[in-house]
């Protein structure tokens, strides 16, 4: 299971990056996106993959709090989700705006022709 997530993120991080590197906005948005998401995964797989297992302990018992999946990676990532689903929206936006007022959309405004 570790592997495999750990593939997912350096896949997701280096696809990211990749497109982070691209000439128009669009690519640069979802190369922002596929980044956030191994950051995310990142952040989840902090916390203990404990299947099964309770977040919290049960009111009046004590236990081992290694036997308990950790709340805190699971409520950042929640946060970080909202955050940048908000982000991405502005994103796009900001794009078509970009879009419709200089007719193009490279990242630096000039495209392969000019």
């Amino acid at each position: 299971m570790e592997l495999i997530l750990a593939l997912s993120i350096g896949v997701l991080g280096g696809s990211g990056v990749w497109l982070l590197m691209r000439p128009r906005t669009f690519q640069l948005i979802i190369g922002l996106s596929l980044l956030s998401y191994a950051v995310n995964l990142f952040i989840f797989s902090m916390g203990r993959f404990p299947v099964g297992r309770p977040p919290i302990l049960e009111p009046g018992t004590s236990g081992d709090p290694a036997a308990f999946a950790d709340p805190l990676p699971q409520s950042l990532v929640l946060t970080a989700i909202v955050i940048g689903f908000a982000t991405t929206a502005l994103f796009l936006v900001v794009m078509l705006a970009a879009r419709g007022l200089t007719g193009g959309d490279h990242v630096d405004g000039r495209g392969p022709g000019r």
